[in-house]
This record gives C-alpha cells, sequence and structure tokens, in this order.
C-alpha cells in the first residue's frame, strides 16, 4: 500500500515536471500529438502504479521518449510551418462573410449541431450574427461578428516565411502579387515572420522586428 501511495506522489510531481517542460497549453489548444503524448503519458502511469511491483524504469524510460519526441516534433513544427500543417492541419472557414461553409464543414465532418453547440457556447444565439467562424487545428472555433464600424478581419497572407494559398485564393489573388508587393518594398520572402492582409493593406512583421 505504501509502495502505491509513494509511486502515486512520485508520479503526480514526475508528470507536473514534464508538463512543463512541454510548455504552456489549454486542454482545448492540445494538438494531435500532444493529445497522444498526453494519453500515453496518463495510461503508462497507471501502468506503473498499479504494477507496483516492477521496476519504475519500465514506465519513466518510455515517458521520457514520449516527451523528448515531442519537443522535437514541436521545434520541427515552429521552424517548418508545412510540416505543422502536416501534423496539424489547416484552420478552416466555416462561415465566411455570413455563409456557411458547407464543403469545407462535409470536409471537415463538421455538423450544423457542432456548429450550433459552439457557436451557443460562445455566446451567439444564431448564425445571423456571425460574419467569420474559423476552425481552428485543435478543434476549437473561432467567431467573429458582424461589427458596424470596425475593419474586417485580417487575413494571413505568409505565416514564417510560407504563403498561405488558400488566403490569396479568397482574395483572388495569385502568389505573382505577393512577390511583386515584396519587391516593392525590398523584403525577401523568408525574412518575413507574419504579413496580412487588411482594408486593402498588406501589414508585414519581419523577423528582425521580433523580440
Amino acid at each position: 500500500m505504501i509502495n502505491v501511495i509513494i509511486r502515486t506522489v512520485f508520479f503526480y510531481i514526475f508528470i507536473f515536471i514534464i508538463y512543463r517542460i512541454m510548455g504552456k497549453r489549454e486542454i482545448g489548444q492540445l494538438s494531435i500529438v500532444d493529445l497522444i503524448v498526453t494519453l500515453l503519458i496518463a495510461e503508462l502511469a497507471v501502468i506503473s502504479i498499479e504494477n507496483y511491483d516492477d521496476s519504475l524504469l519500465y514506465s519513466l524510460i518510455p515517458i521520457v521518449i514520449l516527451v523528448l519526441l515531442e519537443c522535437i516534433l514541436s521545434y520541427i513544427s515552429l521552424k517548418k510551418p508545412r510540416f505543422r500543417i502536416m501534423l496539424d492541419g489547416n484552420p478552416s472557414v466555416i462561415i465566411k462573410n455570413g455563409k456557411i461553409n458547407y464543403n469545407e464543414m462535409l470536409k471537415q465532418r463538421y455538423n450544423l449541431d457542432d456548429l450550433l453547440v459552439q457557436l451557443r457556447d460562445k455566446g451567439y444565439r444564431s448564425i445571423e450574427e456571425v460574419e467569420y467562424a474559423i476552425l481552428e487545428g485543435s478543434g476549437t472555433l473561432s467567431v467573429f461578428p458582424y461589427a458596424d464600424g470596425k475593419s474586417p478581419l485580417p487575413l494571413p497572407i505568409i505565416l514564417d516565411g510560407d504563403i498561405q494559398e488558400d488566403t490569396i485564393k479568397h482574395l483572388k489573388k495569385d502568389k505573382k502579387w505577393v512577390y511583386d508587393f515584396l519587391d516593392k518594398k525590398d523584403i525577401k520572402l523568408q525574412d518575413v515572420f507574419f504579413a496580412f492582409y487588411k482594408d486593402k493593406n498588406i501589414f508585414i512583421i519581419k523577423n528582425n522586428d521580433l523580440l
């Protein structure tokens, strides 16, 4: 019995430290990789507590490997946007200009009940109140209501030096339009951390603008 208590306290402290290493993130913002790692760590901890006659190393080694793997994948995702998209997927525009994008909902296997539940959860009584709704890679819904007199939703053009093709397609533009704008500003694509389109203008944040 004492062995079980000691193991429980140990894993509580150990997993707390592990998650501090992995970084701060809300449960609703967990990526698929984060969720898999979380479930496996929990399962390994439970197995180790139940099988208290086995060595702790049988659980500690797999947990450490999982954490290292998650940290490596997170680092690669930070440096390689295409790899991040492969792991987490792209955000999906579910409501655009007040109209439901049914094709995207079918693609994401996201039904009308899911949409209405998440809208109500955010305080919106009907779809008519919403100008844009974006289903994030984590599964959360970002909602932008109609707001008279306020500027429209900023649309990402470039993320970490990677042109967002869905955005420029939505704007009925092409990559040449982006490159021409960058040439006028004498800015290289790889030097752009974030660029967005708003009020018929492109706003750029370069890598050397970051703290």
